[in-house]
């Protein structure tokens, strides 16, 4: 697949909405888990939120990859 299509089709409106609902609520327990300590005893730095901001990047990447393979598929099983 070339990487101007994923691209072009990571970009579409339902498939970003898609992931970002996915990164909100699977990120926001994997935050919990890995990191709801630290936030608890409110021992907060510069690291712990870019550790956090890469929780959410991680569910994001892999719910758009995954739409994106699949549209891509479904696409062209169709044409």
């Amino acid at each position: 697949m070339p990487l101007a299509q994923f691209i072009k089709t990571a970009g579409e409106p339902t498939i970003l909405k898609r992931s970002l609902k996915v990164s909100f609520i699977v990120g926001t327990i994997l935050m919990f888990i890995n990191h709801g300590d630290k936030l608890l005893s409110s021992n907060i730095d510069a690291t712990l939120i870019i550790k956090i901001l890469m929780t959410y990047c991680v569910p994001f990447c892999v719910s758009t990859q995954a739409s994106v393979s699949a549209t891509l598929q479904s696409r062209k099983k169709v044409v």
